[in-house]
């Protein structure tokens, strides 16, 4: 069954786009608490990553990096509540479908830490 949202176009289908958007950070952030932990996390190092001493491209790429974090623990986060949807019994897929979310956020998290160590190192 397709959507019946999919037909929609220009306007109507940004204003349903935000929309969907900003649901989705409400379930995260309800529902999630690396989400939640990693939205305080870029709460203080994005402003912190503004008022270091790094030219702008630096700063960009601390910035990027910690919205990289967010960007990948939600589609981690709609990736687990998929698999949870479909059912809660263990199975090796479901486990493997996870784990690999999992990994994506922690590959993140070392790209965050790699890439502020290095523009800091620059400066």
């Amino acid at each position: 069954m397709e959507s019946p949202y999919k037909g929609k176009t220009g306007l109507r289908r940004l204003i349903n786009a935000f929309g969907y958007s900003l649901a989705g950070f409400r379930a995260a952030y309800k529902h999630e608490d690396a989400f939640r932990q990693e939205v305080l996390l870029a709460a203080i190092l994005i402003p912190l990553a503004i008022f270091l001493p790094a030219n702008l491209i630096g700063k960009a790429l601390m910035v990027g990096s910690v919205l990289l974090v967010i960007i990948v623990e939600l589609i981690n986060s709609g990736i687990e509540a998929t698999v949870d949807r479909i059912s809660l019994d263990s199975h090796d897929l479901a486990k493997r479908a996870k784990d690999i979310g999992s990994a994506a956020v922690l590959v993140s998290l070392i790209n965050a830490v790699v890439v502020w160590a290095l523009v800091l190192m620059a400066s």
